[in-house]
Order: structure tokens, then C-alpha cells, then sequence
């Protein structure tokens, strides 16, 4: 053997007992020695205060999912107890986590470009406590102490599998502070069991969600709220793979909502998406925007139920879709699609919604009158229930949540067979598109079927201002009065129609605002009808009723016209024209109606026609406010005056504008023809005496 080889020999063999020995120490030795030196350089590393104090183990063995040259490489198997992570140096909780056992096995090499790589993770009772400042600063936020900059260390979990555990959340700026308990379920419960069969995965490509391993219980505050609720979860996050569904289910009560949701989280390291089953009900649909800032308006109590699926890392912005939903405002029924885009400026909503009827008294709180019989939940009364008008005032006062409209746009689309006003007054055919743009409102088409004929037109609202602009343009066409009053005998046997404009703007927060200085214009006829004491009581009009027994006593008088021409100014409402015209007098109306005060001063003057009998011989009057009004006779007898044509000949100017209004669309012959063109005549006069 010559000199080199037995050299050759010599340090091979020397390397073999180095590695030999090294293998030997790293496999005998004691690592609790080594505790001092990983606490130091992880709290180094995290910025933090790191420590195992109970007993650390390693075990060394090949990873059987590594290929190549790799699978020879040893992994440590590291097993630490009772491990504890500082907390940030502001935070309340003494300890950020606590560990009471960790297992996993960390890939050697990847260490080397600072990547902490673990395949499988096992917690035993895991603790947290999370923090965060209304300023946003937040304890799961590692930074290195001596630059401010974040670890540039990455770690590196495929999945993690835990064991009972808390977890506490206090955050400022959501106005939460919550205890989340999770304990395993004994044994685990199939995805199907729970979900059922009805629940169909967005996803049909994807492998089946695992089964449900542990459940949690929730208990505390959210956005201010009493918040409770407890679920299941399962027993391994797929973290890595993002077609992996981890199951979830959840009921959960916040304030006066009530949600429950199955389903499953897919991607969960990056939240990627939720396809779940979610039902929802509350006291009012206004009640979810402090939860999920999308802008609802005011309603009676609701439920819903339907699939959500959301997009989470959508490019331009999370989207959820919540699909096939069927559910329940009030007594009406609601169905369709709608979608909420997380998008800049502004998140959007958009949908389509059909209701094959809907109570005019669940539609209320829209335009803040409050639903009968139905009360808010009692966290959110305060917030959320409609305000009552003040000294026995009747237009509704409770302010438009502009400030909400700034917050989102909106493009939905409702479409309702039947809308249901009382049993007698069935409403039909509602279309409305409803468009929310940098907070104007604006209703365009607003158009329903009432009593064989329509009311259409546009509302617009316009809340991008502090006092926000409305107008309001509605034309009502061909309702027919024998299907307006049913209830009516006589009523039933006429064939007349009432048709009307109305265009008015103002400026207000509050339907009673808006009102109260609208300018505009408001036109009304109504032709071959019937009136009649039965008929106001049907109505409910106690003025009417008194003003009907002193003008006609019991009997029912023939309209053969009934013509407004009604002037608003600042909420000033004054008639230019209001006459009705029936077979005994002509009964004009002059006065005002003043909706900024809701008071009303106007008097009624009946003039009878030719030698026909007419008892009242003096006009009537109507004071007061709108809620408490005052109806009696004037004292003293009523003016002299010319025949019938006369009073009509001062109207002359106003009357050329309801003309417009004779049976649109149609050639019939209309009672109010005569009187309106009557009305157009000059006036005339007798000659003075003596000439």
C-alpha cells in the first residue's frame, strides 16, 4: 500500500469518526442546554421575548416526502413545552401566546436562506391574547427592536393541527373584546352531517371539505354589541393548498342579528374565499351596517337565506355574491341575486330582487314611519328606531342616513307582483331601480299598478350635500274610483277616473323637511264620482265627514268634476284652482296649507246652481294643524254672488294647465271637459245699474 492511499484512508476515515461522534453527540445530547442560546436568538429574531421553559427534545429522522438527495438529509423532530412569546411593551396581557406542548419537524436547509420550514405542526393547548390600538398599532405585528422594520425572517407552514385552545381579542378601532374557547368534539363529525345535502360547493372540482374536529364558543362585545355565538371547525388548516376546503360553521348572535353560516374557507392563509350557507335575521336590515358597512335602509324585522360566496383576493377588490336567497321583511317575502364589490372609490351593491308580495306597512320605516306592532332590538333601539314627530305632528320626521350614501353606490333592481296597501286596496306590479352614485339617490323607473290604472315617475335624492336636495316627479293615470273605493255601493256604479301630476322640490334631511319647503307644482282631477258621508267614515277622514253632512247632509251627491291646480312655495301650499262641481253647487276651496308648521287654514264655499235647493248658506272652514285640525260654519251669511259660470270665470287663468289631464291615452268623453273649458272663459259681469 503506498504512502498516499494509507494518507487517503487516514482522512476518510478521520471524517467518518468526526461525523460519527457528531452524530452520537447531536443524538445524546441534553438540548435543555441549548435553551438559554434558541430563547435568545427567537427573541432576536422576533422582537420579542421567546422562551421554552419546560423540556425540549429532538429527534432525527428523514423526511419520506423529500426527493432526491434531499430525503437523506435528517429532520429535526422538535418537541418543546410550555413556551410562552412576550407581548408588545403597550399591551394589556402579560404574554402575547402560551404553548403548553409544540411538535414539528423543521427542514434543515431552507434555514440557511432564512425560511423557517415546517410541514406538519401539532399545538396543545394553545393561548392567545391579540391587541390592537385605536391608532392601529397591533400585537401580532413582530418588529426588530433596532431598525423598526419587520422580521426578515419567513415562516413556512403547511398544516397545523391544534388541540383546545383561547384566544382573547381586544381591538379599538372594531370596538371588540372577545374570548374564543375551542375544545375537540370527542370524535370527529362528518362535513355532510352537519352541512347537509343541500349544500353544493361553488367549487365542484374541489376535493371534499374534512370533517369537522373541533367546536368553539364565542362571548363578549363586537362594534359595542353583546356578541355570543359557538360553532365547529376543523381539525387541520390546509395552509399551502389552496383547493384544500377547511369546514366551518358558525351561530353567532350580535346585538339584534342573528347569523348562522356553513360552510368552509378555502386558501385560509391568505383568506382566499368562503362558500357558505348563510342565514340571516334581525330587527332591522339598517342594524347591519356598523357589521359589514354596506348601506340598507330602515325595515320591520327580517330573516334570509341563501349561499354566500366570496372572493377574497379578487383583484380589483373582495367580492361576495349572495345567491338564491329567499327571505322575509316582515310579512313580505323577498328573492334574487345581489353582490358586494369591495371596489375603490367605493364599494358597490348590485342586484335583482323579486317579491311576489309586498305590505305597504313593512315599506314604511323606508320613508320613517315606523311598522306597526314591530320594535329594534334593545342594543340598537336607540340608533335604529324611526323618530316620532313631535307635538302631535304627522309627516315623518326621522332623518335620511345621508351620511351612509356617501359610504357605498348602488344599482338594484325590485320587481313585486302584488303590493298589499289593506285587504281592499290591493296594489300590483311595483318596478323600481334603485341607482346610490357618490350619495344620490335616485329612483328611476318608480312605477306601480293602483286600482286599474299606474302612478309612475322619478324620485331623486341627493345626499352628497349636508341638507340634501330631493325632487320628486309622479304621474298618476286612469285609476279607476269604483276600484279606489270598493267598499262603496254607489260607487260602483260610476265609471269615472282620477288622474293627477305632481312635481315638487326641497331641501331637507326628513320627509317632514323636504316638505316643509317644497316648491312645486300639483294637479288632480277627478271625474264622474260619488261622495257621501258613508264614504269619509270609509275613509277615515273625520273633517271630510263633517264637511260632507253640512254640504249634503246623508245623501250621495254626483261629482261630475272634481279639478287642483295646487301651487307650493318654501312649503306654502295654496290652490290656484279646487272646485268640485256636482249636481246641486259648485264647491270651490281657497286657503293654504302650510307643511313647514303642518297647519292648515282654508275655507269652503259652496254656490248652488240655478233653483236648486241648497241648504248652506255660508262656508265652511278648516284651521288648525294637520294632526289636531278645527272644522266649523262661518258666521254670517255667505257673500252675494254671480251664477256658477261667474265664480269659475275667476279661475280662468289656472285651468288651461289641467286640460292636460282629460282621459290621457284615451278619446272618451270626460265630465270635467265642460267645466274646465267653461273655465277658461273670460269673466263676465252684469252691467251696472243705471246704465
Amino acid at each position: 500500500m503506498t504512502r498516499t492511499r494509507k494518507i487517503a484512508i487516514g482522512i476518510v476515515g478521520a471524517l467518518a469518526l468526526i461525523v460519527l461522534v457528531l452524530v452520537v453527540v447531536i443524538a445524546t445530547f441534553d438540548w435543555n442546554r441549548a435553551k438559554p442560546m434558541i430563547n435568545e436568538r427567537a427573541s432576536a429574531a422576533i422582537g420579542r421575548p421567546f422562551a421554552i421553559n419546560g423540556d425540549l427534545s429532538v429527534e432525527w429522522g428523514r423526511e419520506p416526502a423529500e426527493g432526491g438527495w434531499r430525503a437523506w438529509v435528517p429532520w429535526p423532530h422538535v418537541i418543546a413545552n410550555d413556551i410562552s412569546v412576550g407581548n408588545a411593551p403597550w399591551a394589556k396581557a402579560p404574554q402575547f401566546a402560551t404553548l403548553k406542548r409544540g411538535e414539528f419537524s423543521l427542514a434543515p436547509l431552507p434555514l440557511l436562506r432564512q425560511r423557517v420550514v415546517i410541514r406538519k405542526i401539532q399545538l396543545t393547548e394553545p393561548a392567545a391574547d391579540l391587541e390592537r390600538l385605536a391608532d392601529g398599532r397591533a400585537n401580532w405585528v413582530f418588529t426588530l427592536p433596532e431598525s423598526g422594520e419587520p422580521s426578515p425572517w419567513v415562516l413556512d407552514i403547511n398544516e397545523i393541527g391544534f388541540d383546545k385552545g383561547r384566544v382573547g381579542y381586544v381591538d379599538e378601532v372594531l370596538k371588540a373584546d372577545l374570548t374564543v374557547l375551542v375544545d375537540p368534539l370527542g370524535k370527529p363529525v362528518p362535513f355532510a352531517d352537519v352541512a347537509g345535502a343541500a349544500f353544493v360547493p361553488q367549487d365542484g372540482q374541489a376535493p371534499a371539505p374534512r370533517d369537522y374536529v373541533f367546536g368553539w364558543k364565542v362571548d363578549g362585545k363586537f362594534k359595542g354589541l353583546t356578541t355570543q355565538g359557538e360553532g365547529k371547525v376543523g381539525g387541520m388548516l390546509a395552509m399551502q393548498d389552496p383547493k384544500q376546503p377547511f369546514p366551518v360553521q358558525a351561530d353567532v348572535a350580535i346585538g339584534g342579528t342573528k347569523a348562522s353560516v356553513t360552510g368552509t374557507l378555502t386558501d385560509p392563509a391568505n383568506l382566499g374565499a368562503l362558500d357558505l350557507r348563510l342565514k340571516l335575521a334581525g330587527a332591522s336590515m339598517a342594524q347591519l351596517y356598523p357589521l359589514t358597512g354596506v348601506t340598507l335602509p330602515d325595515t320591520p324585522p327580517y330573516s334570509t337565506d341563501g349561499h354566500l360566496v366570496a372572493k377574497l383576493k379578487n383583484p380589483g377588490g373582495a367580492v361576495f355574491d349572495y345567491k338564491d336567497f329567499n327571505g322575509k321583511v316582515g310579512n313580505s317575502d323577498l328573492h334574487g341575486d345581489i353582490s358586494f364589490a369591495l371596489g375603490a372609490p367605493r364599494p358597490k351593491l348590485t342586484g335583482k330582487l323579486l317579491s311576489k308580495q309586498l305590505r305597504m306597512v313593512d315599506l314604511g320605516p323606508l320613508i320613517g314611519v315606523p311598522a306597526d306592532g314591530t320594535k329594534a332590538a334593545p342594543a340598537d333601539k336607540a340608533k335604529d328606531a324611526p323618530a316620532k314627530p313631535k307635538g302631535g305632528k304627522v309627516l315623518p320626521t326621522q332623518a335620511f342616513r345621508t351620511d351612509r350614501w356617501r359610504d357605498m353606490d348602488a344599482d338594484v333592481e325590485l320587481d313585486a307582483g302584488r303590493i298589499v296597501h289593506d285587504s281592499k286596496l290591493p296594489l300590483s306590479d311595483l318596478s323600481v331601480h334603485v341607482l346610490l352614485q357618490d350619495g344620490k339617490l335616485t329612483l328611476d323607473p318608480f312605477r306601480f299598478g293602483i286600482a286599474g290604472g299606474t302612478i309612475g315617475g322619478t324620485i331623486k335624492l341627493d345626499g352628497a350635500r349636508e341638507v340634501m336636495d330631493g325632487r320628486i316627479d309622479l304621474r298618476a293615470r286612469r285609476l279607476r274610483l269604483k276600484q279606489l273605493f270598493p267598499a262603496t255601493e254607489a260607487m260602483q256604479k260610476t265609471l269615472g277616473e282620477l288622474n293627477g301630476d305632481m312635481a315638487v322640490s326641497g331641501t331637507g334631511n326628513s320627509v317632514a323637511a323636504l316638505l316643509g319647503t317644497a316648491t312645486g307644482d300639483v294637479k288632480m282631477l277627478v271625474n264622474d264620482g260619488v261622495i257621501s258621508r258613508s264614504l269619509m267614515e270609509i275613509a277615515g277622514l273625520n273633517v271630510g265627514n263633517y264637511v260632507v253632512s253640512k254640504l249634503f247632509g246623508d245623501d250621495e251627491v254626483n261629482i261630475n268634476c272634481g279639478a287642483a291646480d295646487l301651487v307650493m312655495k318654501n312649503g306654502q301650499m295654496t290652490p290656484r284652482v279646487f272646485v268640485f262641481d256636482t249636481d246641486n253647487a259648485l264647491i270651490s276651496i281657497t286657503g293654504s296649507a302650510d307643511f313647514k308648521n303642518e297647519k292648515i287654514d282654508m275655507d269652503i264655499t259652496p254656490d248652488s246652481k240655478g233653483f236648486r235647493i241648497f241648504s248652506l248658506r255660508s262656508p265652511l272652514y278648516v284651521r288648525g294643524t294637520f294632526g289636531d285640525p278645527d272644522v266649523g260654519v262661518h258666521v254670517g251669511p255667505l257673500a252675494i254672488r254671480g251664477a256658477g259660470a261667474v265664480a269659475l270665470g275667476v279661475l280662468l287663468t289656472p285651468a288651461a294647465g289641467l286640460l292636460a289631464l282629460i282621459a290621457p291615452s284615451t278619446n272618451d268623453e270626460n265630465a270635467c271637459g265642460p267645466l274646465l273649458e267653461q273655465m277658461r272663459k273670460p269673466p263676465t259681469a252684469p252691467a251696472p245699474k243705471g246704465k
